[in-house]
C-alpha cells in the first residue's frame, strides 16, 4: 500500500470484464458478509506485493470461478480511480474473450451474464460505475 496525500492508503485492485460469445460480461454480487454485500462487480480481487494485475486477476478468477484464463489474452480496457472513505482504489479492467472451464462461484457470490447496455441496472460499487459505462460505450 502506498499512502495517498497522508491520508488514506492505494489499493490496487486489478478486475476483468468476461465476455462470451454474445458479448455478454459477468459480474459477480458480493455475498452476505463482506463488505459493499449485494452489489454487482466485476471479478477479480487485490494485486499481491509481488504479482502483475495481470497475474492477479488470472489468480482471483481461479480462485472466485474455477476457470482458467488466457494471461495473454487479457486486454487492458480503462481503469478507475476512486476515493472510499478509509482507503483509495486504483482497479485496472482487463476484457477477456478466451478462457478453459465454465464459471462456477467458488465464494458465496451470484453470477449473471449481462449485456453491457443492461450493467445500468445492476446496483454497483462506486468504483465500477465508470468501468460499466465505459463496457456500455465501447462494446
Amino acid at each position: 500500500m502506498i499512502e495517498v496525500t497522508g491520508r488514506r492508503p492505494l489499493i490496487l485492485v486489478a478486475a476483468c470484464a468476461l465476455l462470451d460469445a454474445d458479448k455478454r460480461v459477468l459480474i459477480t454480487r458480493r455475498p452476505e458478509g463482506k463488505a459493499m454485500a449485494g452489489l454487482w462487480e466485476f471479478p477479480g480481487g487485490k494485486v499481491e506485493p509481488d504479482e502483475t494485475p495481470e497475474r492477479a486477476v488470472v489468480r482471483e478468477l481461479r480462485e472466485e470461478l474455477g476457470i482458467e484464463p488466457c494471461e495473454q489474452c487479457l486486454q487492458p480496457f480503462a481503469f478507475a480511480s476512486h476515493a472510499y472513505d478509509t482507503f483509495h482504489l486504483l482497479m485496472p479492467l482487463y476484457l477477456c474473450r478466451k478462457w478453459d472451464g465454465f464459471p462456477d462461484p467458488k465464494e458465496g457470490q451470484e453470477l449473471a451474464w449481462a449485456r453491457a447496455a443492461d450493467l445500468r441496472n445492476y446496483a454497483m460499487p462506486p468504483a465500477d460505475l465508470p468501468l460499466a459505462a465505459e463496457l456500455r460505450d465501447r462494446l
